[in-house]
């Protein structure tokens, strides 16, 4: 899916996390992690971030993710806005299989 415009997602407060997802095109995906957290979990926040890119087919994209602290679902639901938000899509909540 190729994303049509900037988005930005998340606040910088305690236990969130603001994500700014741009275009791309032909580079791949650039991912710029900052976190209070990033020496424990870094891999693990980054490798969400990756999933859900992959799960809205997203190939070409830069990431910059500033996280205070945020559970996985959190990031999950903070990607998820970016990338309907960025491609124009809205959100399957039914899942992908309904």
């Amino acid at each position: 899916m190729e994303i049509k415009q900037a988005a930005i997602v998340g606040t910088l407060e305690s236990s969130d996390i603001q994500i700014s997802l741009l275009p791309n095109p032909g580079k791949g995906l650039e991912i710029q992690l900052q976190s209070v957290v990033k020496v424990q979990y870094g891999d693990a926040i980054v490798a969400t971030i990756t999933e859900v890119l992959e799960s809205f087919g997203i190939t070409d994209a830069i990431v910059d993710a500033a996280d205070r602290g945020a559970l996985d679902w959190v990031i999950r639901a903070r990607m998820q806005a970016a990338c309907c938000r960025a491609t124009g899509t809205k959100f399957n909540w039914k899942g992908e299989d309904q």
